[in-house]
């Protein structure tokens, strides 16, 4: 045996050890460790959680405002009076002390509607970062599903070497029980050598591909890149086939198209907000002050006051640059992006789920007629190997049937994942993606 034969087994015993010991991980537990460990939806909850304190009629400015103020101030003054009766008071270093306390509330009355219309809009923005939150999940859950079949995918691809692998130990098995009877010279047996020793090094490649593959799911479900992983699954396209209508009906209900919609609202809460400062702002206050003059010397000497007020303002807004007026117009422009912005995501899903089903059609047709190619390529090439035991087919007719059985493993394998991931897709877009 070469010395590259023994390394490659060597490299794949290894692997299988190492593999016996690695964690099996399903489909379904690859999705809830996403979902769990995920941090963009950490980042959505934190939004929501945002979103939830901000949705308060406090928050708003619907509840009454309560301030309390207390001052305490003490001098030194020279002090130097004539009174209208003659006397004279002069006096310097004299102490005094001026304290004052209020508490003071007040509450809108009034506002042109705009404490109603900001309530509105953050009970909106914690509506549409739930939205958020369904959107980011149903877009986690379509990268981990297509990640974890790509990594089926290359390992059926080994599969299909393996199998040809099988084919060229036959091979040649075949022509050293020829040598040794003297029906076949060197050159069979090196070209046997050399394509099983190819085979064998591209198992190798695509080992290599399955791990990086593995890295990258890894990596979608916030473990560690390094982490020993073992899947064992097949790509199973569902047997109940998607009907583009239905898909296209369900489009406006998808996560994104509602958080579009939210905005859109969002935007008109704002014109109804920035409008409302146009109006006059009543404010009903009240409250109650104390304050206590104390002084060494001068005229008066003691001055305190303490008692409750209540009262009625009014700011009424008469011109300020047309700036309430521009900001209007600015917000009504946002919700004319708003309309667009729904209305280019809609054509944009439109289309994608036409290309997707596109996809998705031509996949599942071409997916029996290949199951179909694979069956005839493994039995051409076991028949390929009875003749060539027979001295009726040659090497090369051997390597043409093994290529031809590679070539049909690998199309099966890519129209299965073509189409899974169009299936995938399709329900992504229209928010069917469940565990």
């Amino acid at each position: 045996m070469c010395k590259i034969l023994k390394t490659v087994i060597v490299l794949s015993a290894t692997m299988l050890f190492q593999q016996s010991y690695a964690q099996t991980l399903s489909l379904n537990d690859a999705i809830n460790i996403a979902l769990k460990n995920s941090l963009d939806v950490q980042l959505v909850k934190n939004d929501i959680e945002v979103a939830t304190i901000s949705n308060t009629y406090g928050f708003a400015g619907g509840l009454p405002l309560v301030t309390g103020n207390i001052a305490d101030n003490e001098q030194v003054t020279s002090v130097n009076q004539k009174l209208n009766t003659g006397t004279t008071i002069q006096r310097n270093n004299a102490a005094a002390n001026n304290l004052s306390a209020n508490v003071t509330g007040s509450i809108i009355l009034f506002n042109g509607g705009r404490i109603v219309a900001t309530k509105q809009r953050l009970a909106a923005l914690q509506t549409q970062s739930t939205t958020r939150l369904t959107s980011q999940v149903q877009n986690i859950m379509a990268a981990v599903l297509t990640s974890y079949y790509d990594v089926v995918r290359q390992q059926q691809y080994i599969k299909t070497i393996d199998l040809s692998i099988e084919a060229s130990n036959q091979q040649l098995s075949i022509v050293k029980t020829r040598q040794s009877v003297g029906l076949a010279n060197n050159a069979d047996l090196f070209q046997a050598q050399i394509d099983l020793n190819a085979l064998l090094q591209s198992k190798q490649a695509q080992a290599l591909v399955v791990n990086q593959a593995k890295t990258g799911l890894l990596r979608l479900l916030t473990l560690n890149p390094d982490s020993a992983i073992n899947i064992i699954d097949t790509i199973l396209v569902d047997k109940m086939p998607i009907d583009l209508n239905t898909i296209k009906s369900n489009i406006p209900k998808s996560a994104d198209v509602v958080a579009a919609d939210d905005q859109i609202k969002i935007n008109q809460l704002i014109v109804k907000e920035t409008n409302a400062q146009r109006y006059p702002t009543i404010r009903a206050n009240t409250g109650y002050n104390f304050t206590r003059n104390q002084a060494a010397a001068g005229q008066l000497l003691l001055n305190q006051n303490y008692g409750p007020t209540v009262g009625v303002s009014v700011a009424i807004p008469i011109f300020n640059g047309n700036i309430f007026k521009k900001q209007v117009q600015i917000a009504n422009v946002n919700v004319r992006n708003a309309t667009i912005q729904k209305e280019i995501l809609l054509r944009d899903l439109d289309a994608a789920v036409s290309t997707q089903y596109q996809a998705y059609i031509t996949a599942t047709q071409q997916l029996e007629k290949e199951k179909e190619n694979y069956q005839l390529s493994a039995q051409l090439l076991q028949l390929v190997l009875q003749r060539f035991q027979l001295k009726q087919a040659t090497i090369v007719d051997v390597k043409n049937a093994q290529q031809s059985f590679e070539q049909t493993g690998y199309r099966l394998t890519n129209v299965s994942y073509a189409a899974k991931a169009a299936e995938i897709e399709l329900k992504r877009i229209s928010n069917q993606l469940s565990l």
